[in-house]
C-alpha cells in the first residue's frame, strides 16, 4: 500500500509551506488520491530533526478543516499524523480512521485511551529521543535487534492496555534517532520486523540518509527514494509512506510486471 504524505505545515523538511492553506492542502490530497494513494496521512506539526513543537490549538487549526473537507471528497482512508491525544480525538471525530504517532503512543499519556476508545488503526513508530534531540549521536547495540525487542515489549504493553495488536502497524522510524548506517541496516532487514506478526510501514521518502548514499541535495532525492521503494517491495513491505505517490506506484507496478510477466488488462 502507498500512504501519501500531506504536510499542512510551514516547516516540514521537504514541503513545508506548500500546502499550509486549507484549499491547497485539500487540492494536494485529491492529487495524491488520483495518483493512486491508498491512504492519506495528514500532519500539522513538523517532526524533522530540531523542529519545535506547536500548540494544540495551532495543530488543530492546520489539520481538522483539511480532514473534514477531504472526508467529503474522497473515500480513501485518512490518517492523522500526531502525537497529541486531543488532535487524534478530534481528527477521528472528523473522519480520520488511523492514528500515526511518531512516539509509539508514548509522548501523550492520554493517546492510548483515545485509540482504545476508537476502532481506529494505529501506526506505532520507534523514535530514540524527541525531534529536538533524536539526531544527537543516536546509539544502539544492534539497531535491528534493539528495535525488534522494543516493538515486542510495546505490542505487549499496548495489548495489556486494551489496544488489540490486530489494529497496530509498526514503523521502525527511518531518520528518527538513527544514523544513515542505522537506516540502511533497518532497510535491508524488513523480514525481521515482519516476523513480529504485524504489518510494517516505512517512511523513507526524500530523507537525509539518501544524501549520504547519493551525495545529492533534498530536491534530487526522488530517484533514490524510488530505488529504496523497489528494494522494500522485494522484501514484502506492507506500507510505503511517500511524498511522490505516482512515481513510487508506477515503479513498483512495473517491477511487479517484470516478476509476474503480466500487464494491466
Amino acid at each position: 500500500m502507498i500512504m501519501g504524505i500531506l504536510n499542512s505545515t510551514p516547516d516540514s523538511f521537504s514541503d513545508g509551506g506548500k500546502y499550509q492553506a486549507v484549499d491547497l492542502a485539500v487540492e494536494h490530497g485529491l492529487r495524491l488520491a488520483a495518483e493512486g494513494a491508498d491512504i492519506l496521512d495528514i500532519g500539522g506539526e513538523s517532526t524533522r530533526p530540531g523542529a519545535q513543537p506547536v500548540s494544540l490549538e495551532e495543530e488543530l487549526r492546520r489539520v481538522i478543516p483539511v480532514i473534514e473537507r477531504l472526508k467529503g471528497l474522497t473515500q480513501i482512508p485518512i490518517s492523522i499524523d500526531t502525537s497529541k491525544s486531543e488532535v487524534a480525538r478530534q481528527a477521528l471525530k472528523s473522519g480520520a480512521l488511523i492514528v500515526n504517532d511518531i512516539s509509539g503512543l508514548r509522548f501523550d499519556p492520554q493517546m492510548i485511551e483515545v485509540c482504545c476508545e476508537s476502532s481506529c488503526g494505529v501506526i506505532c513508530m520507534h523514535i530514540q529521543g524527541t525531534p529536538q534531540t533524536m539526531q544527537t549521536a543516536p546509539q544502539y547495540h544492534n539497531v535491528v535487534d534493539d528495535l525488534c525487542e522494543d516493538f515486542k515489549a510495546r505490542l505487549q504493553f499496548l495489548e495489556r492496555a486494551g489496544l488489540p495488536r490486530e489494529r497496530i502497524v509498526i514503523d521502525p522510524g527511518i531518520g528518527f534517532g538513527k544514523t544513515a548506517d542505522h537506516n540502511l541496516e533497518i532497510l535491508t532487514n524488513i523480514s525481521r520486523f515482519r516476523e513480529l506478526g504485524r504489518p510494517v510501514l516505512i517512511g523513507h521518502s526524500r530523507k537525509r540518509f539518501l544524501q549520504k548514499v547519493l551525495g545529492q541535495t533534498l530536491d534530487e532525492r526522488l530517484f533514490g527514494t524510488v530505488g529504496v521503494s523497489i528494494s522494500l517491495a522485494q522484501q514484502n513491505i506492507d506500507i510505503l509512506r511517500v511524498h511522490d505517490v505516482a512515481a513510487n506506484r508506477d515503479a513498483i507496478t512495473a517491477w511487479r510486471a517484470t516478476q509476474s510477466r503480466q500487464v494491466l488488462s
